[in-house]
């Protein structure tokens, strides 16, 4: 299969407790220093779990699937040896409640592993979770959100950084009325609820999560209100050596459901104009990952873009037959995250399979200088 035939056929589917003191305190004035630690202990306390400039280290101590709960308190870096910072990410995650594969978050062989890719989750203790969209099928009521995504990823929902994909939406695959259940339930962490685009930073990187539900947003265009934002963004933050990107809409996929979404290139336009590293994506339920390249899908070891399709948090798969150029690795059976490990000035990537999946992927990248 062409790639030109990939472009038209995704088009057309586009439509659709304070510390406590030792006891062996002996002196007398034992009261007036305890009182002093107390007021120092309350003071440092972590900021809140929706702060987005809080890392949440690992704590091996946790049940493998933790309830929703505040994230650990942040570990304090070493002056002059900047921590890294592990985050995980995939999308195309909830079934509907009413599908007769949930079978109450067990799934099927074929569908529905939702709870297997949260227990991976939970062993993997992701300091950020980064969701890439179609978070609840089919279409993402905040009841439907409620019976089948909080069950499963929403334990980690403390430390979830949401994308929105179009099933987020009341019209389903054709990504079109509002997303009320999409923001009802992530609240202040999925951006404003008008526009579902917002930028953070983690340690020396910018990540954005961008809204690729085009037509929700006026349009992708140059000249549209989400990317007069980016662009605006990118400029202010461009001290940051790396930078991250993740949306729903893959602008490659070599996936026969959906493939190359040819809509969101001006995204990719902006993205790659600024230096931007690495962009992640769903959409398709698989995975796939890309060697660098240009918005127009020429390779570019130098300044190019490193895609990976990660539509693999348990929905169901999408076949892949026939790769288009740039492709490197794929994988169309396997569910599972993609585990990121971001240092000051690159990055190293690693697919983790759920549920005794054996396919794995795996190598590092240095940042545009």
């Amino acid at each position: 299969m062409s790639r030109t035939t990939v472009s038209r056929r995704s088009t057309a589917r586009w439509l659709r407790g304070r510390p406590r003191l030792g006891r062996g305190l002996l002196l007398a004035g034992s009261l007036t220093v305890a009182l002093t630690l107390a007021a120092m202990s309350v003071r440092a306390l972590p900021a809140p779990a929706d702060d987005t400039s809080a890392h949440r280290p690992a704590v091996t101590s946790r049940p493998a699937l933790p309830a929703a709960a505040p994230p650990a308190d942040p570990v304090r870096p070493t002056p002059g040896r900047p921590r890294t910072r592990v985050i995980a990410a995939a999308g195309d995650i909830a079934c509907d409640p009413a599908s007769r594969s949930l079978h109450g978050g067990r799934g099927t062989a074929n569908a529905c592993h939702l709870r297997a890719t949260a227990r991976l989750l939970g062993k993997l203790h992701p300091g950020v979770v980064l969701t890439l969209g179609d978070n609840q099928y089919e279409n993402g009521t905040l009841a439907k959100f409620r019976r089948s995504y909080d069950r499963s990823w929403g334990r980690l929902k403390g430390r979830t950084r949401p994308a929105p994909g179009n099933h987020d939406y009341s019209g389903g695959e054709a990504a079109i009325g509002s997303a009320k259940g999409y923001f009802g339930y992530f609240r202040k962490i999925a951006g404003d609820h008008a526009t579902g685009y917002y930028s953070y930073n983690l340690g020396r990187w910018h990540l954005l999560s961008l809204n690729s539900n085009c037509a929700e947003v006026d349009n992708c265009v140059s000249s549209s209100p989400q990317m007069r934002w980016l662009k605006a963004n990118l400029a202010a933050n461009h001290d940051k050596r790396c930078t991250l990107a993740y949306f729903h809409h893959p602008r490659f996929s070599s996936g026969e459901e959906h493939g190359s979404i040819e809509e969101v290139k001006p995204l990719w336009d902006a993205l790659y104009a600024a230096g931007v590293d690495v962009v992640l994506s769903g959409h398709e339920h698989n995975y796939e990952r890309f060697a660098p390249q240009d918005p127009n899908g020429r390779a570019d070891p130098q300044r190019g873009i490193r895609e990976f399709v990660v539509g693999t948090g348990g929905e169901s798969h999408y076949p892949i037959f026939e790769t288009i150029p740039n492709s490197e690795v794929h994988n169309d059976n396997t569910y599972g995250v993609l585990k990121l490990t971001l240092h000051p000035k690159g990055y190293e990537w690693r697919f983790v399979p759920a549920g005794g999946g054996t396919f794995t992927d795996s190598g590092s990248g240095l940042c545009h200088a």
